[in-house]
């Protein structure tokens, strides 16, 4: 099973700001999952997000 990550964790790897993540998470801007009161995101997951957007981002261009 993959490893979850905090908003925290996320903040730190894409390197943003924790209320910036919160901020897409609450308005489904980036894969989130809220478990209780937290969030929560996977790496796989963001990666996989992040490749879309790059690629979304380069058909633009």
């Amino acid at each position: 099973m993959e490893q979850l990550m905090t908003i925290e964790d996320v903040a730190n790897y894409l390197k943003m700001s924790k209320n910036k993540i919160y901020t897409m998470a609450q308005r489904n801007l980036i894969p989130a999952s809220k478990i209780g009161n937290q969030w929560r995101f996977t790496k796989n997951t963001l990666h996989d997000w992040i490749a879309q957007k790059s690629n979304r981002d380069n058909l633009n261009s």
